[in-house]
């Protein structure tokens, strides 16, 4: 009998935030386990406020943490592992691709079952209920869902789950009034920011898509993005992107500087629709539902697209910096109606 399984999750946001369908379909399948979770400092603001999980842990990757020591940030992590393992899980549940790390995580767990993807043919010690990748291409909900086929879960991925804190959505609430935000707007949220290059689409278009809505649609804009200068080296930003659109437009945007994830859902909670690179905030939004025109580069849709919401995908393929001002107008003005 399974009584206790734990997801590992240890990658980027839109990865975990593409796990809670599973996470809610083993809650449903069993009802009265303990479901645990361990995952990063980075994303654990998107699992937090959960009704599906028991128990969340939290370790540090070294390279988000560059003014803390590697040994004291390693012990800490260790610290964890050890918790985990006193708690005797029945399964374990290495999300993702295979990587060595992962499978390795998996193990120290000291779970009974350890299940988690490999490469076609290999074998490995680590995982005593292996799967091998699928062949085909899958959307990542889907994938990560297909490892509960070792629990006795099969089915499909239903809608992607996450839960701003109300105290949050207060704090984003009175930014708005501060603003003289009106209800009877539309509020369209751009999210300005992607980790990789080449899902990023330039400042100036931006600035041309707002002049656009402002002139045509009763609305407001929200302007979100990755805190920090884009001149740090280990957490590069928007800052002076950010700033760039926010005095190019008249009205200016309501700017909303997000420092924890947790502020970054709650201000997307309350947008009428999204503007968005390829990214967490991406899945985040339509974990809340939102309807979404977002703008790619060489990200596979198969993989990667809103997952349960409506949306529309600009991309070429290659860069997003190609994708036209007008083409994203257009989409806003279906979406908008």
């Amino acid at each position: 009998m399974v009584k206790k399984i734990l997801f590992i999750r240890r990658d980027n946001i839109g990865d975990l935030v593409c796990t809670t369908p599973a996470i809610h379909a083993v809650r449903n399948h069993y009802p009265d386990a303990r479901i645990g979770i361990l995952v990063n400092t980075y994303n654990v603001d998107a699992i937090r406020n959960n009704p599906d999980i028991n128990e969340i842990y939290t370790y540090e990757k070294a390279k988000h943490a560059p003014e803390k020591n590697k040994i004291s940030v390693w012990l800490n992590n260790l610290k964890v592992l050890h918790k985990i393992r006193k708690e005797k899980y029945d399964a374990a549940i290495g999300c993702g691709s295979y990587s060595p790390r992962l499978a390795r995580y998996t193990f120290i767990t000291g779970a009974k079952k350890r299940i988690g993807y490999l490469k076609k043919g290999m074998k490995s010690k680590f995982y005593n209920m292996p799967l091998y990748e699928p062949e085909e291409i899958l959307h990542e909900a889907e994938k990560t869902f297909n490892l509960l086929s070792c629990l006795g879960i099969n089915g499909a991925p239903q809608q992607l789950r996450i839960f701003p804190s109300g105290d949050e959505v207060r704090k984003v609430q009175d930014i708005l009034n501060a603003s003289g935000f009106s209800k009877e707007k539309y509020l369209i949220a751009f999210h300005i920011s992607s980790r990789r290059p080449e899902n990023r689409w330039p400042a100036e278009k931006f600035m041309e898509l707002g002049k656009l809505i402002l002139d045509r649609y009763n609305a407001a804009i929200l302007l979100l993005w990755s805190p920090g200068s884009e001149k740090n080296i280990y957490h590069p930003g928007d800052d002076e992107k950010a700033e760039f659109i926010k005095n190019s437009l008249k009205p200016k945007p309501i700017a909303c500087k997000t420092t924890k994830l947790g502020e970054l859902i709650s201000a997307l909670s309350l947008s009428s629709l999204v503007v968005c690179c390829d990214g967490g905030a991406m899945h985040i939004a339509a974990a809340l539902q939102k309807p979404i025109v977002t703008v790619w580069g060489s990200t596979n849709p198969k993989s990667w697209a809103p997952w349960g919401t409506r949306h529309v995908i600009l991309t070429d393929g290659k860069d997003a910096s190609n994708v036209s001002v007008n083409d994203v107008f257009a989409a806003i003005s279906t979406m908008l109606g």
